[in-house]
């Protein structure tokens, strides 16, 4: 028996929360409850009397067709999931948007650090604008960006990107901090780790070389001097090592906010070559 994704029951649902032994004694929709009721597992076998109770679930809705629509977020969610084709296999991935990604509203992330991460994009973002690339700038720190950027400039920020790539991959690149582009082509992308956790750069540009292996494109993680040895650290993680092409600290460096401030201050950068970066820039091999 196969239900559309709008009449398929919501285990939420009290007749069903209640109900299950997996999850009656669990507070309904409480944080992690999928971790408590020990469903993470791969393919974790349910009892007979559960069995038998998603069955009757399953048979009731068969018949009464109940709706249960989505809320804008499920369909949003829902619009993350893809199918990727490796050499053996279709693999189901699924990439975060910049939403899920901001912080909670308890986090030590402050404003301060916040305005501090726009002025570094910003920066950016002009250096290259001047060097005589195009821009982009995910759309939600667009207006943000564009407010600290000479009017003069704003003709070299784009609203499209001209990539011709499969839908997961533009996901990822889109949301990546600063991208500068030579015609249709991505010459180098930032990511800029302002905060404590310095996770979420690093993870999206092992994302983008996992789906695009061959992608010819230069990596920077952008972040405070201080921040140097933990990004050099963190960068040789497993899970950024083991990608299908080498290492990500292989082709992406790490450039400091000192050396983004030097770059920025130089004269005439409209006759650089962006190859400066390199120079200012700490190989993270």
């Amino acid at each position: 028996m196969v239900l559309d994704l709008e009449y398929s029951i919501p285990i939420l649902e009290p007749g069903v929360w209640s109900r299950l032994s997996l999850t009656k004694d669990i507070e309904r929709g409480a944080v992690g409850w999928a971790q408590h009721a020990s469903l993470r597992a791969s393919l974790k076998q349910i009892n007979d009397a559960d069995g038998k109770i998603v069955e009757e679930l399953l048979y009731t809705q068969e018949k009464a067709r109940t709706l249960y629509s989505f809320s804008a977020q499920d369909k949003q969610r829902l619009g993350q999931k893809a199918s990727i084709r490796t050499e053996n296999r279709a693999v189901y991935v699924e990439v975060p948007n910049d939403v899920d990604e901001k912080p909670a509203a308890d986090s030590s992330t402050s404003g301060d650090e916040v305005r501090e991460s726009h002025k570094v994009q910003a920066t950016l973002a002009r250096v290259g604008a001047e060097m005589g690339f195009r821009i982009w700038i995910p759309r939600s720190d667009r207006q943000k960006i564009l407010g600290q950027i000479p009017a003069s400039l704003h003709a070299s920020f784009l609203t499209l990107l001209p990539l011709n790539y499969d839908e997961t991959t533009l996901k990822t690149i889109e949301q990546i901090d600063v991208i500068w582009l030579k015609g249709r082509s991505m010459a180098r992308a930032f990511e800029v780790e302002h905060t404590t956790a310095i996770y979420s750069g690093l993870l999206r540009m092992a994302d983008l070389l996992a789906l695009q292996p061959n992608m010819d494109i230069r990596l920077h993680i952008v972040a405070p001097d201080d921040k140097r040895e933990r990004v050099l650290r963190e960068i040789k993680r497993p899970v950024f090592s083991l990608l299908d092409r080498g290492p990500l600290y292989e082709s992406c460096s790490y450039l400091s906010y000192d050396g983004l401030a030097e770059i920025s201050s130089i004269e005439h950068l409209s006759h650089m070559s962006d190859s400066i970066i390199e120079v200012r820039g700490i190989c993270t091999g």
